[in-house]
């Protein structure tokens, strides 16, 4: 329970206590717990009146993630497909980068790869047409889960755009969402040591 007694004094953090940011954390743990309600009304935000695609963005949610259901993906890859184009909202050129970013302490290495990577792999069905080059995706030919990105776009998300697909509501994935992203260990700079191999490419 949050201790609402707890009165800071401090301006600058190099002034604060442990107490003052053991308060932080448990106000950090009580907020945090509704992360998941915010991320699902992020998602209802894509349901736009109007759309050049055939479907809005929030159905093309809906239906990558029914896709990866229906082809029987693991649980983590459901939940990745659905929330594939959240960062549309915040960062509409680099949205596969904020998604992996929200996903990073909840899901594995390679999830947050297929998120972070999708916008390059999906640009092989478009990029040719605006001036771009379609096979941009082959510089990463080398990772593990270049298969596994190049699976997702071409079975859940570049093909998720029909009208007439049975696409299942979001009140479906919700308890999958909740599942995945009850998983985190926390404040991820926690576990950073000064002995870290520090990624100067990252």
């Amino acid at each position: 329970m949050l201790d609402k007694s707890h009165k800071p004094t401090w301006t600058r953090m190099e002034d604060a206590t442990k107490e003052d940011f053991l308060a932080v954390m448990d106000y950090e743990e009580e907020f945090n717990a509704g992360l998941v309600n915010r991320l699902l009304d992020a998602i209802r935000s894509l349901d736009e009146d109007w759309t050049p695609y055939p479907i809005n963005r929030y159905q093309h949610c809906l239906q990558s993630a029914t896709r990866a259901y229906e082809d029987g993906a693991d649980e983590e890859i459901v939940v990745a497909a659905l929330i594939h184009d959240v960062g549309d909202i915040l960062s509409p050129y680099n949205h596969g980068e904020l998604a992996a970013a929200i996903a990073k302490p909840y899901m594995s290495e390679k999830a947050c790869w297929i998120l972070k990577h999708h916008c390059v792999f999906q640009g092989h069905y478009y990029n040719h047409h605006l001036g771009g080059d379609r096979n941009a995706r082959d510089k990463y030919r080398d990772s593990p889960y270049y298969d596994d990105c190049v699976y997702f776009c071409h079975n859940y998300d570049q093909n998720a755009f029909d009208p007439e697909y049975p696409t299942k509501p979001l009140e479906f994935f919700e308890p999958m969402v909740r599942r995945v992203f009850s998983k985190s260990s926390g404040h991820m700079e926690l576990a950073e040591t000064s002995e870290d191999t520090v990624d100067q490419h990252g």
